[in-house]
Order: structure tokens, then sequence, then C-alpha cells
């Protein structure tokens, strides 16, 4: 997945998929040195792209904790921002409401269709999430799947649809649904995070019911 990040860049990768860290943390996710990551992450600040603020912890010494800026989450592209927003108003206008939702229904239908095909054949719920997290990836929401005794969470970084899901939320709505129905009755899907929110992430709790 191409986002036109260079390899310098990769401090922007990690705050994105790690969300705010301290200098150490950065280091130590890079695999370089502290002064190497200070010299990055001093570089993208000159550039707007991160930004640092302090945080107490304890009686310990004050830590520096760096972040994205908005510039910094916009170097992660929504696909065809623009053009997706001027279709769906010109739907809305055009067609009006209810034409919306049905091509909403229409593309969860489609996506409930392509994720059975890939998770054909696996059975075991951690697996399955698992596998889910695989093509969600590689449709650029930059997923993982994390497990926490019997829960699982599916967790988005990024979401390469946005500006379309804050002009029309029934997407995030339809995605919601579509995990539901592509892991099984038997299994309950919640979100608990969510970037429309406010959150840096989109996050799902699953587990057997």
């Amino acid at each position: 997945m191409n986002h036109h990040i260079n390899d310098y860049d990769s401090a922007l990768w990690l705050l994105k998929k790690k969300g705010p860290q301290t200098l150490i943390e950065v280091a130590n996710e890079l695999k370089i040195t502290t002064e190497g990551a200070r010299f990055k992450l001093q570089k993208l600040a000159n550039d707007e792209l991160v930004t640092s603020s302090t945080r107490v912890k304890g009686r310990g010494r004050p830590q520096q904790i760096w972040s994205l800026t908005r510039a910094g989450h916009a170097r992660f592209p929504d696909s065809h921002a623009d053009l997706t927003v001027k279709l769906i108003d010109l739907i809305r206008q055009s067609l009006g409401e209810q034409a919306m939702e049905t091509i909403i229904s229409e593309n969860e239908k489609a996506g409930i269709i392509k994720y059975n095909e890939h998770l054909k054949g696996v059975n075991e719920l951690e697996e399955r999430v698992n596998k889910l997290a695989e093509i969600r990836n590689q449709e650029g929401y930059m997923a993982e799947c994390q497990k926490q005794g019997d829960v699982y969470l599916l967790i988005e970084n990024h979401c390469p649809i946005c500006a379309a899901a804050q002009t029309c939320q029934g997407f995030c709505r339809s995605e919601l649904n579509t995990f539901q129905n592509v892991l099984g009755e038997n299994v309950s899907v919640e979100r608990i995070d969510h970037i429309l929110a406010g959150a840096r992430r989109c996050a799902y709790k699953i587990y057997l019911q």
C-alpha cells in the first residue's frame, strides 16, 4: 500500500498506526537511536506534520509525547475524496436520499459477497477476524487484529473513505453490518472507537455470544 510517504518519514507511519508515542518508543519501534528519532521528529515538526506535548505521569519526569497534526493525518489520503463527496451530493440532489440508501445497500451486499468468498473454509473466529483484518489492510485501512482473552479487536488505523463517511454516515453503519454478517450470527461486533467521533482510529470488539 503506497501512501506516497518515503522511508525517511517512517515515523509518520508509526504515529498513525500506534498513536501518540514518546521519543524512546519511537526510537525502539524504528530501531534507531534516540538522537536519530529526535532528528526525524524535529524535521517532521518543522514541516508541521507532527507536534509534541508534555505529559506528567506520577512522580516521574514529564514525558514529551509526539503525535500527528491534521496535516500529518492528511498525508494518508482519502481515496478520491473530493470526487466522492461531489458524487454523493449530486446523487442526493438529483435522485434523493432513498437513492443514496439504495447505493449503500448494494455496496454492502457486494462487500459481503467479496468477504465471504475470501473467508470460505475459515471456520475458527480467530482465523476469521485475522483474515478479515488482512483483507481490510489490503483495502487501505491499516488494519490489524489483537486478541484480549476471549475478545478480538479489529483495529483500523486509517480510513481511506473518511470524506465519504463524513458526508454520509450510512457507510459506517453499512461497514458494521457487513462485519456482523460475515463473522456469523453467533458473533457480537461492537464499534468501540470511531474516527468520526474524534478517535484516532476505528476499532471493533468481537466475541462469541
